[in-house]
């Protein structure tokens, strides 16, 4: 398998085993292999877990699961070219791609023509309600980062969209305040896990008789589309999805080829299903252009992922000497150069193709228990979407609905009554390979403060995350996967590097492993609490020679599988 493919045209590509390369032709064809249920069943699972539905994942996995896992290897490959020397650039094989000013994506399907302010948020029945009631144009339904992937949770989100969009949801909280959608509601998009991830709970045995784990990413999507894309369509919407931690435009071509056999297979037209997505690895940014190429018969827009492109880059240099080490974790704002390159490239690479750029998401969030605290994360917040709007995005994220007044009015301000403002191309913006990759901050620095900040970031949130919650507040800032990744990805480049603080203390294995036990004192306070397994995790993460790609898959395959 190569990392570098010249994108050819559509009527020449290999198309999966069994497709035929008439993207409007109807799919009547049998899967070859089958999806077994391995995990319990609850309360109205078989609802979502139907013979159909399952064919359907079935035939998805016939048809792409082999190919993900090629590309999943090209991962690792690019990545031991990165530790050998190689170097981030612009494609050369795709050059024509990026030269070729004529093509367009597809654009926004209806509902999502205007996405100003949109929300994030699990799938959890109350969050659900009050995410569509919240007042923003969209709601971000998140499967992935916000999650802690127990099976019920994965079954009850997939129970809690259908009725949803339905409008057959309610729910009274332990007080008996009663929760209940208004007329007007948010536009749904979808985020499914990532490539990397599996669903241990299903198995997909295939034509030869061999089983393994199947795809989370066409699991939580094809269950999606498979119960909801039809209903959707019906009530003047579409099926819309968020992609997350693609690396490469192959990564797209493959996502965009799901979709092609999910609409002929469910018999909706070539194109409904509208993408957004999310730009938050290193690999990506050098490849923006090719993904929207890839995927743009599907493609509404791009999103800066902010967070997860920070751990990314981390990631990527980890073991590249002192020069990529990046200082703690609360110097990285979206104001540093190679942050606003990259922010900059996104939005001027999404407006020259007709896509929509979105925001990131801003971490403060309010507290109603605490004026100050609350008017401090209005400022920080109005700010940040000040920058995002006067910069070219046409929308972004909110963690919170209080929130989404503030956002919207810097929107409002500089959007009026236009929907968007793709028609501001930005053709001021130069970005360079070198602009992207000058990880230089002025003034940062390693401190031991910012050593026990990720520390107790990690415990508190591993502890939310193991007891079933994928979305926390802490210390008036909304942690997920995506931050945590950063800090403790952080902590295993310190101590692999041989830094010193801005004290001059060496960061070493010994001392960042009593900084935890320290913290373990000090945190393991509450019945039902999981600090001392949070703890082990992230020592195993942070203390071992080697660097584990996602901090969740190992958790996840040992504590909630």
């Amino acid at each position: 398998m190569t990392l570098i493919d010249y994108r050819r045209p559509l009527s020449e590509q290999r198309p999966a085993a069994g497709t035929s390369t008439d993207p409007s032709a109807p799919d009547r064809s049998t899967p070859r292999g089958r999806l077994e249920v391995v995990g319990p069943l609850g309360p109205r699972f078989e609802e979502i877990l139907t013979p159909e539905a399952l064919d359907f994942l079935a035939l998805l996995h016939d048809r792409f699961a082999s190919r993900r896992t090629e590309l999943l290897t090209a991962r690792t490959l690019r990545r031991e070219s990165i530790a050998g020397g190689a170097m981030f650039d612009f494609l050369p094989a795709t050059r024509a791609i990026r030269e070729d000013r004529s093509w367009r994506v597809a654009g926004p399907g209806p509902g999502l023509e205007d996405r100003r302010v949109e929300i994030t948020g699990p799938t959890d029945r109350k969050m659900t309600i009050n995410a569509l009631n919240s007042g923003a144009r969209v709601w971000l339904a998140d499967h992935e980062d916000a999650l802690s992937p127990t099976w019920d949770a994965v079954i009850d989100g997939q129970l809690n969209l259908h009725d949803a969009i339905r409008r057959q949801i309610d729910f009274t909280g332990e007080n008996g305040k009663e929760y209940r959608l208004a007329e007007e509601t948010a536009t749904i998009v979808f985020r499914p896990r990532g490539w990397h991830l599996p669903e241990q709970h299903l198995r997909w045995v295939r034509a030869d008789g061999r089983s393994m784990r199947a795809s989370a990413s066409l699991v939580d999507a094809g269950l999606y589309l498979f119960h909801n894309a039809r209903e959707l369509i019906e009530r003047g919407s579409g099926p819309y999805l968020y992609l997350p931690k693609l690396e490469s435009h192959l990564e797209a071509r493959l996502w965009d080829e799901v979709f092609t056999t999910a609409e002929r297979r469910l018999g909706i037209e070539h194109g409904t299903i509208r993408a957004t997505v999310l730009i938050e690895t290193l690999p990506a940014a050098f490849e923006m252009e090719e993904i929207l190429y890839e995927l743009r018969d599907h493609c509404a827009g791009l999103n800066a992922g902010r967070w997860d492109y920070l751990f990314s880059i981390i990631k990527m240099f980890r073991d590249r000497g002192r020069r990529r080490v990046l200082p703690d974790r609360s110097q990285l704002t979206m104001t540093v150069p190679f942050m606003r390159a990259y922010t900059e490239l996104l939005v001027a690479t999404c407006h020259r193709r007709g896509a929509h750029a979105i925001g990131g998401m801003s971490a403060f969030i309010p507290d109603r228990r605490d004026p100050e605290v609350t008017r401090q994360a209005l400022v920080m917040v109005a700010e940040d979407k000040q920058r995002e709007a006067s910069d070219g995005f046409d929308g972004t994220w909110v963690a919170h609905p209080d929130l989404v007044p503030a956002a919207q009015a810097e929107f409002d301000a500089v959007l009026g009554e236009r929907p968007h403002q793709v028609d501001r191309l930005r053709e001021d913006v130069h970005v360079t390979a070198e602009d992207l990759l000058d990880l230089e901050v002025e003034g940062g620095a390693i401190t031991a403060q910012g050593i026990r900040q990720n520390i107790r970031v990690s415990l508190r949130y591993l502890d939310a995350w193991l007891r079933g919650s994928g979305a926390v507040a802490i210390d008036h800032l909304m942690e997920d996967a995506a931050t945590v990744e950063i800090s403790r990805s952080q902590l295993w480049q310190w101590i692999t590097q041989g830094m010193l603080t801005d004290e001059g203390m060496p960061v070493t294995r010994e001392r960042v492993e009593y900084f935890i036990d320290r913290a373990v004192l000090e945190l393991d306070t509450e019945q039902g609490s999981r600090i001392p397994e949070a703890a082990e995790l992230l020592k195993e993460a942070v203390l071992g020679e080697e660097f584990p790609a996602f901090l969740t898959n190992g958790a996840y395959e040992r504590h909630l599988a």
